[in-house]
């Protein structure tokens, strides 16, 4: 017997299993990967970027002009300044970096979860691993496992079951189909986008784009970027790529600290017998890989670049499959939800982190978004139970 089963074990999900193990519950969690918060620790092989240090309303606009009233308060009640708390009090201290990003001072990820695993065990919280959740059998939770199918009827559910991207690390909305009438359609979130590139691209494939201004929209980005074979990836594209793949354009402002009269100036400059390549390298100090993408997505050239530099359009093929991208939207409805995360049709059943229908960029949001659902969900399973005088936990 269990009080509160919770499915999926990445942050969401042992978020929530923490704050029902503190409220004195027992607890269950299943997780149909071997081993626990994979995407967790795949996140972090770079630097685990747990959160970012910046004002409340700077922070909250990361996750859209549209952000549920649900996730706006578990954000309040567990935000950036909660998420350091809980870091530094599983004995790992953090530091800020020049932009706000939030990392654990060893950077990795791995130490935090042990830490993390650690305090659960010692909570009683019992972690069933390759246990694959099938649905409802009734109000039964019914499992696939190596030995054979279970099931169990705890007093309340937590579903923390992922999104619908990186299905090797188990991210893959399988569980979709188990709530069809809650689910909006998933979209890719945080991804790169397919781009033809020419021949003449082939030697900058795997450069980083930095010192630009991604604009699509009214979103604006001054994050690197990658240039790949496949087409560009990485933070400064993720910072757009909502917009983008809502049907925005993508510019490149190629010296966005440059006001146009500067650039204009500078570009009519004497060039002689100098290649354009090399005049834009010696009074705009461009890089190599700035000129080879004005050349890809600029020729043939106008008269005056000055309006080409600032706003170089990006011709690509939209986004790469959801696979690859590293969160997805859609998932779980807001309106199909209490205020608490209650699935309103399930009573009992709560859901948290990346399944529900939200995004938001990389550097530090998903993870707190993760973090601080869970913990929403958790409690509000406490509050539900000893409402309904079913747990007489203390």
């Amino acid at each position: 017997m269990t009080d509160a089963v919770v499915i999926g074990a990445g942050p969401a999900g042992l978020m929530a299993a923490e704050t029902l193990g503190k409220a004195g519950f027992s607890v269950t969690v299943a997780e149909a990967m071997p081993s626990v918060g994979r995407k967790f620790l795949m996140a972090g092989k770079s630097g685990l970027n747990i959160t970012k240090a910046e004002p409340s309303a700077t922070f909250l606009a990361a996750y859209g002009d549209q952000i549920p009233t649900a996730l706006t308060t578990a954000l309040h009640q567990f935000g950036p300044a909660e998420v350091i708390t809980w870091a530094e009090g599983l004995g790992q201290p953090v530091f800020t970096g020049s932009t706000g990003r939030v990392f654990p001072t060893v950077m990795k990820a791995s130490p935090l979860l042990r830490a993390w695993l650690a305090r659960l065990n010692s909570l009683g919280v019992e972690i069933e691993t390759r246990w694959r959740w099938e649905g409802w059998h009734g109000d039964t939770l019914v499992f696939e496992t190596p030995a054979s199918m279970r099931t169990l009827s705890p007093e309340v559910t937590i579903l923390a079951t992922g999104g619908a991207s990186w299905q090797r690390l188990g991210a893959n909305g399988h569980w979709a189909r188990h709530l069809p009438e809650s689910v909006a359609p998933f979209q890719p979130a945080n991804m790169g986008f397919s781009v033809n590139w020419s021949d003449h691209m082939g030697p900058y494939l795997g450069a980083a784009v930095k010192a630009v201004a991604l604009t699509a929209g009214d979103q604006t980005s001054r994050g690197e970027f990658i240039i790949s074979a496949r087409g560009i990836e990485g933070g400064g594209v993720y910072m757009v790529s909502r917009a983008m793949r809502d049907g925005a354009a993508l510019t490149l402002d190629m010296k966005p600290d440059w006001s146009h009269d500067k650039l204009r100036n500078a570009l009519n400059k004497p060039r002689g017998k100098t290649s354009l390549s090399n005049h834009l390298r010696k009074v705009l100090k461009f890089t190599p890989v700035q000129s080879a993408l004005l050349a890809e997505f600029g020729r043939p050239f106008p008269d005056d670049l000055t309006t080409l530099i600032k706003t170089l359009p990006v011709t690509h093929a939209g986004p790469r499959p959801m696979d690859e991208a590293i969160s997805t939207a859609g998932g779980i409805r807001f309106d199909a939800l209490t205020d608490d995360l209650m699935i309103k049709h399930k009573p009992g059943v709560f859901c948290a982190g990346e399944m529900l229908d939200w995004e938001a960029p990389t550097g530090g949001y998903l993870i707190t978004g993760c973090l601080a659902t869970g913990a929403m969900a958790g409690a509000g399973a406490v509050r539900f139970t000893r409402q309904n005088g079913v747990v007489s936990a203390s």
